[in-house]
């Protein structure tokens, strides 16, 4: 009997911002113009990538598979989160919160060795720049970018096959989406074995990333520091800044959501931690790459400046 009651649940509902009571609608147009920010901003970025010539080499292409990620990922959590913004008690199946969980886990985690290749990247243009072509060719950029999206298909079976085979009793997600610790709250039974798993993929997700860009960073700064002219070591140095400053947000955020033990945060941090890398983050990688990178502002540039021609062109042929 007690089993059966175990698989009754069908259907959860999500907290999502409720505690903030009145002021809800206020979210749901700040949380709106942030994602049609996002998402206009990772379509022009992916868009200008594909379009410029300037820009058909490893670094963009990365970049641009980052952007491609970055928007399907808004795209699984931010529509479900301010749908119940402004209707309350939406319920989602398990089948439904199984899925959402699947996409997030593998695209999440993508980023995650995407921004790894691209320190990788970074370190072959700097520390070997005559055979950089060679070392980063097409073929090496699409096994990155596949054994990126691998990894995170493998972490979320590992993941969703673990947290679905649990009964659960609860129907309450103290959430805005189906999180990995919300969820796993909801279980009636014993979780210590799927928390020891959940750590240790976080660990390796996040840990070897950074192990690994750290260890590229070391050699790259090596390498600037021994450039004979103070304009040489800026110029280099400069094209590593997005990359770096990306990569400290994105890290930083998710350690302290996935490392830190969960019973420090109260639900007020859990949602803020969450809204900084489901919609911060992914409006920062844009926005950091097109206002700190010369060769992407003057692609814009010469996007906007060859529409203008263009649309001169059409009205000198009217008259």
């Amino acid at each position: 009997m007690q089993r059966k009651n175990f698989t009754e649940v069908t259907d959860l509902i999500f907290l999502g911002f409720s505690i903030f009571g009145k002021h809800q609608l206020t979210l749901f147009v700040v949380f709106l113009t942030v994602y049609i920010l996002t998402l206009t901003s990772n379509v022009i970025i992916v868009t200008i990538i594909r379009v410029d010539r300037h820009l058909h080499t490893p670094m963009y292409f990365l970049l641009s598979m980052l952007a491609s990620s970055e928007t399907v990922y808004t795209l699984v959590i931010v529509p479900r989160m301010l749908s119940s913004l402004l209707f309350h008690n939406q319920p989602i199946s398990l089948a439904g919160c199984a899925t959402q969980m699947f996409f997030f886990v593998t695209l999440a985690t993508s980023n995650c060795f995407l921004l790894t290749a691209m320190g990788y990247d970074r370190y072959l243009a700097i520390c070997s720049p005559l055979r950089y072509t060679v070392l980063m060719s097409k073929g090496v950029c699409a096994t990155l970018v596949c054994g990126s999206f691998g990894t995170g298909l493998a972490m979320a079976v590992l993941h969703v096959a673990a947290m679905f085979n649990l009964p659960f009793c609860g129907t309450v997600v103290e959430h805005f989406f189906c999180d990995i610790y919300p969820v796993m709250k909801l279980s009636c039974v014993d979780t210590t074995i799927n928390e020891m798993i959940n750590y240790a993929v976080s660990s390796f997700v996040i840990l070897v990333p950074v192990g690994l860009i750290f260890i590229s960073y070391v050699f790259i700064i090596s390498a600037i520091l021994k450039i004979a002219s103070a304009e040489g070591r800026k110029k280099a140095f400069a094209t590593c800044t997005s990359h770096l400053t990306v990569v400290i947000v994105h890290y930083g955020c998710a350690s302290i959501a996935y490392l830190k033990p969960k019973s420090e945060n109260s639900i007020e941090q859990d949602l803020l931690l969450s809204v900084t890398y489901t919609i911060i983050t992914p409006l920062l990688n844009p926005v950091v790459y097109s206002l700190r990178n010369k060769e992407v502002k003057d692609a814009l540039r010469r996007a906007v400046g060859k529409n203008i021609i263009t649309d001169r062109i059409a009205l000198s042929g009217d008259v």
